[in-house]
């Protein structure tokens, strides 16, 4: 197999977010164990179609540094595949709760009347108005108001993906706003996520530029490409780089773990599982790197418990634990 040689990290130092993406689609065809020998020419080709198309993916050859740290029968291509015949269909009869019911009974008023909602495992993508893109995330809520003086959505839960129109139709401008319970965030021609916490609202920018205003009052900040805040209501936090590539994975349906610990993984794929997923606090601090899909939350557990000294147990059919074998 040819190896792409990617230059020195200072020779395209400002990598466009678009090649970052497409260098992050490449990483998740290797990772599936599906890539081909034409897959991997194409490769070579791309990254040899510009210096900065190379960066992109020498930084995700450093993103695939993750994966090596976990034993190789564990790879993406595992997860992919079904996990033990018995054990499997155990874990899916565990898991088998109706999510519509789950999420009537577990969600705030103000989840369930929101004009869009998703439930455990979903995620949604929609074209509004304007032409700007929009991808909701698993467990989120939101509410759209285009008026003639502004475009308006508010994040009642969870996380989305928003790319902004180049050009709105309407005849006058107007300011594209994201709101939280936090505060609002002003799109300046720009793609970004947000996410919203219980304590806070999380803002990633992958292009363009986001204005960040607390809602009482705090000092407002200016969000660039490449950077990532949070922020209460009372103040916004520092500006902090992101890496841009493995932003918005979740997107293409993975969550990257890099020494992340187990139980802040187990969190995270609580919220794509259908039905309650808890970890035990005598393994809460065991520590993951890989790549988990997000989209078979079952595929990630069996992966732990073959890679960890964890086993998945039951307190109701409903209920999963990740427990110490």
């Amino acid at each position: 197999m040819t190896r792409p040689v990617a230059p020195a990290p200072d020779t395209a130092p400002d990598i466009p977010a678009a090649i970052l993406l497409e260098a992050a689609d490449w990483l998740v065809l290797l990772q599936s164990g599906e890539a081909t020998v034409q897959d991997h020419a194409r490769l070579e080709r791309w990254c040899q179609h510009s210096p900065a198309h190379a960066a992109a993916w020498e930084r995700a050859q450093g993103m695939l540094g993750t994966f090596r740290q976990v034993p190789p029968k564990l790879g993406h291509g595992t997860l992919l595949r079904p996990a033990r015949p018995r054990r499997r269909q155990f874990l899916l009869g565990l898991a088998a709760v109706p999510a519509g019911l789950l999420a009537w009974r577990l969600l705030p008023w103000q989840e369930w009347r929101a004009d869009l909602a998703t439930g455990p495992g979903q995620q949604q993508t929609l074209t509004l108005a304007d032409g700007s893109q929009l991808v909701l995330n698993t467990r989120s809520a939101l509410n759209v108001a285009f008026t003639a003086a502004e475009r308006r959505l508010t994040l009642v839960a969870g996380e989305i993906l928003v790319t902004t129109s180049h050009q709105d139709p309407s005849p006058a401008p107007r300011p594209f706003i994201v709101g939280t319970v936090h505060g609002s965030m002003r799109a300046l021609g720009t793609r970004f996520t947000v996410r919203r916490a219980q304590d806070a609202t999380h803002l990633t920018v992958l292009e363009g530029a986001v204005e960040v205003r607390p809602a009482d009052g705090g000092q407002p900040a200016i969000v660039r490409a490449g950077e990532q805040i949070g922020f209460t209501a009372a103040a916004a936090q520092s500006v902090q780089p992101v890496d841009v590539a493995s932003a918005a994975l979740w997107e293409r349906g993975l969550l990257l773990a890099r020494d992340m610990r187990l139980d802040e993984l187990v969190a995270e794929l609580a919220r794509y599982h259908s039905g309650v997923l808890r970890c035990d606090p005598a393994v809460a601090g065991l520590t993951v790197s890989g790549a988990f899909p997000v989209t078979d939350t079952l595929a990630s557990l069996d992966m732990l418990e073959q890679s960890l000294p964890v086993r998945i147990g039951s307190v109701t059919p409903y209920w999963l634990i990740v427990k110490p074998r």
